[in-house]
């Protein structure tokens, strides 16, 4: 009979049951922050190629299940010829060219779905098992509602376009990305919480800085998503100049004036503008802060690379400008802004330390 001692372990087993808990809990979400950067990805691929309002009707559960005959296929296009979009814009449409656009919306709805799945139950299986601290249950139950939340957005964003207009609102196509883009921090809030920390908490300032910064984040995000939903990237395909200004004439015409920062295309362009240059400025200030208070922490390591992705990002953002915002160079740049709030959600947790040790989790058998 052989005897584990503490030489011919695992390094595995070695570990605590807490931290091998925590471990599997990390490595769960950064799963699902995976399945959700797909989920966003394919979102906007949907936008830029006009599919979102291909699927005409919401079907949590039996729409899972595409169409598997000519006959469920020709049901299908029948209720697309019914909306605006058909009539207005794509009434030379045949079924091949349905069917492609169909498969993008589908695609999206599909990894929505998926995504419900993998959230929901290994979170069963690890509560039900011990492996969720007390204190995480409420923050996972929270991103499990917002989860369920979104699906609502976004049928009721696809619903906006389905009558009265040609395309979707611009306000609820905005709410959607930015719900997406909290539930996607606050996943990888968690896990950041739940993995090792080799130093101490940061400074207030810096900790206060970051956090800032996820939530400028937030808005633009926001406002990128009114730019889209105005087609607002086509309004001035110049930089760093619009309509041979920095400032455009004719903004702000509205009444009340408000309304111009959501439905007018080129304010939207400049606020969006405005917006990256204020982040970028605010990045360049945290960095320069955290080398000098920080010196050679790992807190100033990591400010340097946030304000070199925010940097890369807002190069990406003139470049699909220039070109006038074709799918590659879209998705590219909405590809990395979510790379840059996810590394800025997981600095701004790494400069308050991980979680403490628990004190209330038993592992049940």
């Amino acid at each position: 009979m052989t005897v584990m001692t503490a030489d011919t372990m695992s390094p595995w087993a070695s570990l605590s049951r807490e931290t091998r808990n925590r471990a599997l809990v990390r490595r769960w979400l950064y799963a699902v922050l995976f399945l959700l950067f797909a989920l966003v990805l394919i979102g906007g691929a949907t936008r830029l190629t006009d599919s979102g309002l291909s699927i005409t009707e919401w079907k949590p559960i039996h729409g899972v299940i595409p169409p598997l005959s000519d006959a469920d296929w020709q049901a299908e296009f029948g209720k697309y010829k019914q909306i605006p979009e058909f009539s207005t814009i794509n009434p030379d449409m045949d079924l091949a060219g349905f069917k492609t656009i169909f498969w993008w919306e589908w695609g999206h709805r599909f990894l929505a779905r998926l995504i419900g799945v993998a959230f929901a139950v290994p979170f069963a299986f690890f509560w039900a098992t011990g492996r969720i601290e007390s204190r995480l249950a409420p923050k996972l139950l929270g991103i499990l509602a917002l989860g369920g939340l979104q699906g609502f957005i976004g049928w009721w964003m696809v619903s906006s376009g389905l009558v009265d207009r040609v395309d979707v609102s611009q306000y609820r196509l905005a709410i959607h990305l930015t719900l997406a883009a909290l539930i996607f921090s606050a996943v990888m809030a968690v896990a950041r919480g739940l993995a090792p920390h080799s130093e101490a908490p940061a400074s207030g300032e810096a900790r206060v800085m970051s956090g800032f910064i996820v939530a400028g984040l937030l808005v633009q995000i926001f406002f990128g998503g009114i730019v889209a939903g105005l087609d607002a990237g086509l309004a001035y395909n110049t930089w760093p100049l619009m309509g041979g200004a920095f400032v455009p004439q004719g903004l702000f015409v509205l009444d009340p004036a408000w309304r111009d920062l959501f439905e007018t295309p080129k304010t939207a362009q400049f606020v969006h503008r405005a917006i990256a240059y204020g982040l970028l400025a605010i990045a360049l200030w945290h960095m320069i802060a955290a080398l000098a208070h920080e010196k050679a922490r790992t807190h100033a390591r990591r400010a340097v690379v946030l304000f070199a992705l925010v940097l890369a990002q807002a190069a990406l953002g003139v470049t699909a400008l220039l070109l006038a915002a074709p799918l590659h160079a879209a998705l590219a740049h909405q590809a990395m802004a979510l790379i840059v709030l996810a590394f800025a959600v997981a600095h701004w947790r790494g400069t308050k330390g991980s979680y403490p040790p628990a004190t209330t989790v038993v592992e049940r058998h």
